[in-house]
């Protein structure tokens, strides 16, 4: 597994500031933000807390941290159709200004799911991040399967996800 720091000060201000423009004004996009993936596309998992994504946990902070750390609903951002929660400030900046990285792959769904051509619940406290992108899955029996192939099962959720997410 791998990580990554983000971009510099300069960029980054730049992308929270066109972020803050468009988000404010309903503009914003997912292909504003230059996503290309299909991962990175497609609707976001907000059954945990309604509208909002990880389960209101922080996904800054799986990379930052190495663990997942509860948002707070008084720090937030809108993304993809739904509110993220972080539990600084600068967290968000830092989100904001690549949210295609800090994301998770598939929209929070199960990653294990998703390989299976199924959409499930992604649990935040079921995490792995892989080659620097972060997955959700499950429960832990489902993540213990995951890690056992988890390359794997990425090149097949990448096949099944445009197909689940059609008409959303």
């Amino acid at each position: 597994m791998t990580r990554k720091r983000s971009g510099g000060v300069s960029r980054r201000r730049a992308m929270l500031a066109a972020a803050a423009v468009l988000l404010a004004t309903g503009t914003a996009s997912a292909g504003w933000f230059g996503l290309g993936g299909s991962s990175d596309t497609g609707p976001v998992y907000t059954g945990l807390v309604e509208g909002v994504a990880v389960g209101g946990y922080d996904p800054v902070a799986y990379f930052t941290q190495g663990r997942p750390v509860k948002g707070r609903a008084e720090i937030a951002a809108a993304y993809r159709g739904a509110t993220w929660r972080f539990a600084s400030a600068a967290n968000r900046e830092t989100f904001l200004a690549e949210p295609e990285k800090y994301a998770p792959a598939y929209g929070g769904y199960c990653a294990w799911a998703i390989a299976q051509g199924k959409l499930s619940k992604g649990d935040p406290n079921n995490w792995d991040i892989v080659d620097g992108r972060l997955y959700l899955n499950y429960n832990g029996n489902i993540q213990a399967r995951w890690r056992k192939d988890a390359a794997g099962f990425i090149g097949k959720a990448e096949t099944h996800w445009p197909g689940l997410t059609a008409g959303n």
